[in-house]
């Protein structure tokens, strides 16, 4: 019997690790594809194969887009609250499938989309039929996308033990071999799925994504014998509410003299704190008292406490770090905001500019964006393979330098970034000025478009470092049982930096505008705007980010945490210093 338990801890132990990642980056890398190839010209697709009008096309992709960006909160939720991560992975990986082949279908059988039409002849506009099918299509992959977005990190995250030192050391190359997956598959969506759906057709376009998806389910689905799968604890938001709502009810107590009166219970805590319990911190000490022990927070013949008015240290604990975590989290809204320039204002640039590489090819607009992917997936590789056995050496920290410090240098690229932007776009304004071209903007300006070259490498390498350490950050100072919803934050960080994107120009492009006509961004011709200007102005407020970031993370708090292991308390954390 004594053999039969060693050999099955043996089998519970084999779980996870490194074995477990190719099945998990398939399902990135197909959602990806999927994502990308779809959003990349989807513009084209609305307009050219559905007849809409610019204006409708671009606010459709826009509701998308926002809807694509809110739904990982929900699926997180799911994942954290009840589902658990594998599940919600999978059923949501079924969603956007079936998604997907509903937006191939529509390109490939006539009845789904408008005829086409003959240059001259007035194009007819899709019916309500058709539009319905696209909007279904439109919403399935969004909440598809809700649901494996947050889960997929944090999953393969949980494929390493905290608690074994072997497999602890690993976690931070996840991240960065999960981001250079992503970043590559980005990359093929880019390139060869838009030449596809450009040139080979829409069906096809859109199939091979679907197809690429179907094959990362099924491989998903196979590895599930192999993975780690952390049970889920119940809501995380309604454990943040009832801490809030039991310091409300006590804030009339006087605090405890010693933080070891708070109420502590090993068992409540028990499915929120595998990995270790969490320690108790001076900060925000008005929240302790959610963990004062009075009369009326017992029930007669319960053990447990009625957690509307009583919380353990753990809990408000969680609610702290979630806390703490927020001014770091904004911090990375204006990286976001630099960096979706590039497929506006960049791109308009690139338009202008000689994009020749041969006498009958040009480089598109649009795949500029190669540019910036390559110069992350190249980054990747060499922070991995060379910036942290050095940094190693110098440092003694394990990951080469902390995610704080990635981040910062990731925040300090950026500025140059927008910097260099700025001199560039002088650069080709004088051009088109020393040629007679700059009340010309249809005409081609005799400057390479590889001039923009810097700025796109630039917010790769930046992405590198900043965006991989936003997501070390999140996973590594989340409670345990809210790492799905902290990667959520990740995502609606980014669709906070596209919005405020939104915001900017429409401001700039409002105040800027003169009687005469002037304005900095210009609707009908950039070489009379001052483009430069708008992007010294993201760079202003990039060095103030910057700042702002530094004085976060010189008092940030990490998370003190008591891990046990061999069940004894072997050692407590607080994580890697700034």
């Amino acid at each position: 019997m004594v053999e039969m338990n060693i050999k099955n801890h043996d089998k519970k132990r084999v779980k996870g690790g490194l074995i477990t990642m190719p099945f998990i980056f398939a399902n990135e890398v197909g959602e990806k594809l999927a994502v990308v190839g779809f959003q990349t010209n989807m513009i084209s697709y609305l307009t050219q194969q559905l007849h809409m009008p610019m204006t409708k096309a671009a606010n459709t992709l826009t509701n998308f887009g926002g809807t694509a960006s809110l739904t990982p909160l929900l699926g997180a939720f799911v994942a954290d609250s009840f589902a658990g991560r594998f599940w919600t992975i999978t059923v949501a990986s079924i969603i956007y499938q079936i998604g997907m082949v509903s937006l191939t279908l529509a390109a490939v059988l006539p009845k789904l989309r408008p005829p086409p039409c003959n240059n001259g002849e007035v194009c007819q506009e899709a019916n309500t039929g058709q539009l319905a099918v696209l909007y279904i299509s439109l919403l399935l992959t969004a909440i598809g996308s809700g649901g494996i977005r947050p889960c997929v990190v944090a999953f393969g995250a949980d494929q390493f033990d905290e608690t074994d030192e072997k497999q602890k050391t690993s976690t931070w190359k996840f991240f960065n071999w999960y981001y250079f997956c992503m970043g590559g598959s980005m990359l093929v969506a880019v390139t060869v799925i838009v030449y596809i759906q450009d040139n080979v057709g829409w069906g096809w376009g859109l199939g091979v994504p679907s197809i690429a998806m179907a094959v990362s389910i099924i491989g998903f689905i196979i590895g599930y014998p192999l993975y780690r799968n952390m049970d889920p604890a119940g809501s995380p938001f309604t454990r943040l509410i009832q801490v809030c709502v039991a310091a409300y009810k006590k804030r009339k107590l006087p605090m405890v003299s010693d933080a070891k009166l708070l109420y502590e219970n090993q068992e409540l805590d028990a499915s929120i704190s595998v990995s270790g319990k969490l320690l108790h911190t001076k900060q925000m000490r008005f929240l302790d008292k959610a963990a004062i022990v009075t009369k009326e927070d017992f029930s007669k013949g319960q053990s447990n406490p009625n957690l509307w008015r009583l919380n353990t240290v753990h809990r408000v604990e969680e609610l702290k770090s979630v806390i703490r975590m927020g001014p770091i989290w904004a911090s990375g809204i204006l990286l976001i905001l630099a960096y979706a320039q590039q497929s506006t204002f960049s791109l308009q640039q690139a338009k202008t500019m000689n994009r020749s590489l041969t006498k009958s090819f040009q480089i598109p607009p649009g795949s500029m964006t190669v540019f910036t992917l390559s110069s992350m997936l190249i980054t990747i590789v060499f922070y991995d393979r060379i910036f942290v056995p050095i940094t190693r050496k110098i440092t003694g920290v394990e990951r080469g330098i902390t995610f704080l410090t990635r981040m910062g240098i990731g925040f300090a690229i950026s500025v140059l970034a927008t910097l260099v932007a700025g001199f560039v776009e002088i650069k080709r304004k004088k051009t088109a000025f020393d040629h007679g071209l700059t009340y010309k903007p249809h005409e081609t300006i005799p400057i390479s478009v590889f001039w923009l070259v810097p700025q796109y490498t630039l917010h790769g390498i930046a992405e590198a470092f900043m965006s991989i350490g936003h997501l070390e950050f999140f996973y590594d100072q989340a409670p345990e049982s809210m790492r799905s919803t902290a990667t959520a934050l990740f995502w609606m960080s980014i669709a906070a930096g596209n919005y405020g994107s939104t915001i900017l120009v429409t401001l700039v492009h409002n105040l800027s505008a003169g009687q005469d006509g002037s304005n900095w961004l210009p609707d009908d011709n950039l070489n009379k705007g001052k483009l430069e200007y708008f992007y010294w102005l993201i760079t202003l407020l990039q060095v103030l980010n910057l700042v702002y970031y530094l004085f976060c993370a010189k008092f940030y708090t990490l998370k003190p945490i008591q891990v046990a292991s061999n069940n004894k308390v072997d050692e407590v954390e607080l994580g890697p210093n700034v």
